[in-house]
């Protein structure tokens, strides 16, 4: 679909029309790897060239990736040094202590692959780990514990795709991340605010104080934030090949982190203990598995299958949208469709997707046109769906039908980073990685400088609804239910672009967004991600950003029966695209999260 990649006048006069709404088209301005003076590159949020391009949330993590491909790595190396300067400058989104989704386009092969390496619980877990006497304990205290934290993924990653894909050892691609880390970073705004907004909970864990309150106060703005232990658990990484954390001095201090964590004698906070074991780091393993894949509009999706529900209900909901003309549709009509294809698609999402390992998870199913048609009929043009919706029956599909009860969406975290890589020679990464809320667990392994995961939340603490059940209650190595969506589109065997966010559940309705955005309304990549979202997940009302919040839409919305929240901001998402040339152009946001970072190899508008 070339007509879907080019930008004409009556393109640019339906951009101009939303930017009324608060989506701005930022000028596009090349970047690359080079900074004032050597130091931290500018941030911005557009940059067109060739030889390669990297998008993420820093710009010192995204020139640690530009740096990677103009010494000749490929997409597969700059992607890992990049997540590892993440870990750096994003300590509190992702990190080694976490896991993620990595979706791989082999431009050889002209196939996708993908590696889950979302957390796994203990052996020791079952459907009653948050749960007291039969009640789910308060969220707070899974969030903020041992309890939480699964077995991390995202190092194991790192060593399963340079092993198959990669072209530089991870000792070398660990270089940039370990200066970063030595010799510090710039605190931005971002930055203190997590922090602070994480205070209270750094404060009860001595380690993570002493880190990330440096002399007993917040990091202040522009000073320089270092963290040596990192860079030195970094150089372990890498003489170990990511071995350490799994086995040995590193793989016990996890363990002894978890299972008896470092509280302040001080501390008033009820903090669990985890049941994490040597045995649980030891025998994890990545799965590789294949990609979810639909086509929609004449071109190929491909996302993650589960144990992540981004690619099903990212595909299903683009399954139901197919029927539908959103290029002619008005705005308000436009996203009163995209909100209940959201609705739909998540309540067969909480119904029937978790972990395939302990659930019978009816994927290609749930991404049937078929299920889709049957789905998509309970759209009214004139009409809101209510919400919590029941789901339908993906093995017998009936118009306009449901099986069972509803059950609301249950909570997910809304932090976590995404980056997207290309190369020379055409290899694509969607990588999205996380430690869970923001903060992940708050706990810090001492000495080693990184905070744990609190993944093992994403579990239904209880079934989401009595008598319905639940495929995302915890059990023993089981991963839990994640939104995570990294995702890569393809024309005719070739990359058209790809795209990701952080933002829990948001995730999914931000790509689902960014992908009708830039497909079917013709916003350029870099508009599409900085249009004003909207977010509905099988809930009474539909989240908004400001700029939709004060929108006439949003009145023309709710006279269909739309119900409203206010969400100061939805998702962080970073993409890349090939244009019809040949060049790579790199987007990211224009200012949520203090905006992202987009560079290309040799800058050419």
């Amino acid at each position: 679909m070339r007509r879907a990649r080019t930008r004409s006048l009556a393109l640019l006069a339906l951009t101009a029309a939303l930017a009324a709404t608060g989506a701005t088209a930022p000028p596009t301005v090349p970047a690359s790897a080079a900074g004032p003076a050597g130091g931290t590159p500018p941030k911005v949020p557009v940059a067109v060239g060739w030889g390669g391009a990297v998008a993420s949330a820093d710009a010192d993590a995204s020139a640690a990736g530009i740096a990677v491909l103009r010494e000749g790595g490929n997409a597969v190396d700059a992607a890992v040094a990049t997540a590892a300067a993440l870990g750096v400058t994003e300590p509190y989104s992702a990190g080694i202590g976490g896991g993620g989704y990595f979706v791989y386009y082999d431009a050889s092969r002209r196939r996708v692959f993908t590696v889950d390496g979302r957390e796994t619980a203990p052996a020791s877990a079952d459907a009653r780990l948050f749960q007291e006497n039969g009640v789910p304990i308060p969220f707070a205290e899974g969030q903020t514990s041992g309890l939480g934290v699964g077995v991390p993924g995202t190092p194991a990653t790192w060593r399963s795709v340079l092993d198959s894909w990669g072209s530089r050892p991870l000792h070398r691609l660990l270089k940039p991340a370990e200066k970063l880390a030595r010799d510090g970073f710039t605190v931005d705004a971002t930055f203190r605010a997590q922090t602070e907004a994480n205070e209270a909970r750094f404060r009860d864990f001595p380690d993570t104080a002493r880190l990330f309150l440096p002399g007993g106060r917040l990091p202040e703005l522009g000073s320089t934030f270092k963290n040596p232990e990192l860079a030195a658990t970094y150089a372990e990484l890498g003489r170990t090949n990511t071995a350490a954390i799994y086995r040995g001095r590193l793989a016990d201090d996890v363990v002894r982190t978890v299972r008896t964590p470092p509280v302040d004698p001080a501390a008033t906070r009820v903090v669990r203990a985890g049941d994490l074991t040597a045995a649980d780091l030891a025998r994890y393993r990545v799965k590789r598995q294949d990609p979810t894949r639909l086509r929609y509009r004449g071109l190929d999706v491909y996302s993650m299958a589960p144990s992540s529900s981004g690619g099903t209900t990212v595909g299903e909901a683009l399954n139901i949208l197919e029927r539908s003309d959103l290029r002619g549709l008005s705005q308000a009509q436009y996203l009163h469709r995209f909100i209940e294809a959201s609705r739909i698609s998540f309540a067969d999402r909480g119904r029937w997707v978790g972990d395939p390992a302990f659930e019978d998870v009816p994927t290609s199913r749930l991404l049937s046109q078929r299920f889709a048609d049957a789905r998509g009929c309970l759209i009214d043009p004139a009409r809101a769906l209510t919400s919590p919706l029941a789901p339908g029956d993906p093995w017998h599909p009936a118009p306009c039908g449901s099986t069972g009860r509803a059950a609301p969406t249950t909570y997910e975290g809304e932090n976590t980073t995404h980056l997207t890589v290309a190369d020379r020679w055409g290899n694509v990464v969607s990588y999205t990685l996380t430690i869970e809320s923001t903060g992940g667990s708050a706990i810090t392994v001492p000495g080693r400088g990184f905070l744990l995961n609190n993944e093992l939340t994403d579990f239904s603490f209880a079934p989401a609804a009595a008598g319905v059940p639940d495929p995302n209650l915890p059990g023993p190595g089981k991963r839990p239910r994640s939104s995570m969506s990294p995702t890569i589109v393809l024309e005719h065997g070739r990359p058209v672009l790809a795209v990701g966010s952080p933002g829990g559940a948001t995730i999914i309705t931000t790509v689902l967004q960014t992908l009708t955005g830039h497909l079917d309304r013709g916003l350029p990549l870099v508009d599409a991600i900085a249009a004003p979202r909207a977010s509905q997940r099988n809930h009474a009302t539909t989240e908004l950003e400001p700029a939709l919040w004060n929108s006439p839409l949003k009145d023309e919305l709710a006279a269909l029966g739309h119900g409203f929240r206010l969400n100061p901001e939805i998702g962080a998402a970073t993409g890349v695209q090939r244009l019809p040339d040949g060049r790579w152009l790199a987007a990211a946001e224009t200012t949520r999260r203090g905006g992202g970072s987009a560079m290309v190899v040799r800058p050419r508008p």
